[in-house]
């Protein structure tokens, strides 16, 4: 799920996976909504809509591997780019329920998690979303209590939590665990090592009353813990070619990049700025990703869980679409997914277009783009 900083600036599928996907579809709530009509936005005097809209409904995790969203919001650039067209930010915990708004039409663009994007194109059999960009690669650890494991070996009959049954660092610890030579048992979580499927917002009390011994999760919980004493063994990155795997893409309504393919162009141009801009103004962006965190959660991260979860981030264009295929492949090993036909998960030509305005290379889908 890092990429290389841009240049100069830059999973019914079958019965046998419904399991997963009811899981997956529980959370309920469409999120939180902030816009951003209220802030300064930069719109010029005299500024037309895009595509003749009110609004552009985005919506993105308060998480800072959604740095590009949170910034992009706080800093106005996507307003910029979408002139008198009025950005409108919803907020989501959860994957899942970001896809129910997407499905619903109470979104029409969102910046999220490889897994969840996998799972909201095959259960409509490839009807209902687009991958039309990356945002962010890395960002995911494992730590650990180092007096009860001090080597990855050591991680064998421990209780290690991951975020959600079948999320993205779920399917990426199963995974790691399988090549380890031990054996889980991917629904119950039970075997060679106890997966706990614990949400992030609870992990480091968990880990504080010793219920858990570690987790595989992103940033910023790796680091939260780490801060309460837990030490990272492992960075998701190093299993990677070239340490880069997605963990943000862009998706998008098939209906609304139909409709409205200026304003999907025009949320690409904000995304593509905001990434140089992150990119060129690292101790800048940091402080607005901040900044934003705390308007959406009332409180900011303190500089020993921020700095080094920031470190361990990288903000890419490139949606990294080979990675996508491993960990949807990752997935079924884990028999959490039934082997998915992701042909047409993306359409990377809205993006491909802007980069080539910026001067900046076009990216690949991988042979997984609309034909």
């Amino acid at each position: 799920m890092p990429a290389s900083r841009p240049t100069a600036r830059r999973r019914l599928a079958a019965v046998a996976a419904l399991p997963l996907l009811a899981v997956a579809l529980s959370a309920c709530g469409y999120g939180s909504e902030k816009s951003s009509s209220d802030e300064a936005t930069g719109v010029a005097a005299g500024a037309k809509k895009t595509d003749g809209l009110d609004t552009v409904r985005i919506g993105y995790f308060p998480n800072l591997t959604h740095a590009t969203a949170l910034v992009g919001v706080e800093k106005g650039l996507f307003q910029k780019e979408l002139g008198a067209t009025k950005v409108k930010g919803s907020t989501f915990n959860a994957g899942p329920s970001e896809i129910e708004a997407l499905n619903a039409g109470s979104i029409d663009i969102g910046f999220i998690g490889p897994s969840p994007s996998i799972n909201g194109y095959t259960q409509t059999n490839g009807k209902s979303l687009r991958i039309i960009g990356g945002s962010a690669s890395g960002g995911v650890k494992l730590v650990v209590n180092p007096e009860k494991i001090k080597t990855l070996d050591d991680v064998k009959g421990k209780k290690i939590a991951t975020p959600q049954l079948g999320n993205t660092q779920d399917v990426a610890f199963l995974n790691w665990i399988a090549e380890k030579g031990w054996k889980v048992d991917a629904q119950s979580g039970k075997g060679d090592v106890s997966v706990v499927r614990t949400d992030n917002k609870i992990t480091p009390d968990a880990y504080k009353s010793g219920s858990i011994d570690g987790a595989w999760v992103p940033e910023p919980t790796a680091s939260k813990l780490v801060a309460e004493g837990a030490k990272e063994i492992l960075d998701e990155s190093t299993l990677w070619p070239d340490k880069k795997f997605v963990i943000t893409n862009i998706i998008v309504s098939q209906k609304f990049l139909k409709e409205h393919p200026a304003a999907v162009e025009a949320v690409l141009r904000g995304s593509v700025k905001t990434n140089a801009w992150i990119n060129s103004h690292e101790d800048e962006a940091k402080a607005a990703a901040n900044k934003a965190l705390e308007g959406l959660s009332g409180k900011a991260l303190p500089a020993d869980v921020l700095d080094p979860a920031w470190k361990s981030l990288r903000f890419t264009d490139d949606p990294l679409a080979s990675t996508l295929q491993a960990e949807a492949d990752h997935a079924v090993k884990a028999g959490l997914l039934k082997k998915p036909d992701l042909n047409g998960i993306y359409d990377l030509k809205p993006l491909n277009k802007v980069l080539k305005a910026t001067g900046e290379p076009e990216v690949s889908d991988a042979g997984l783009g609309v034909k």
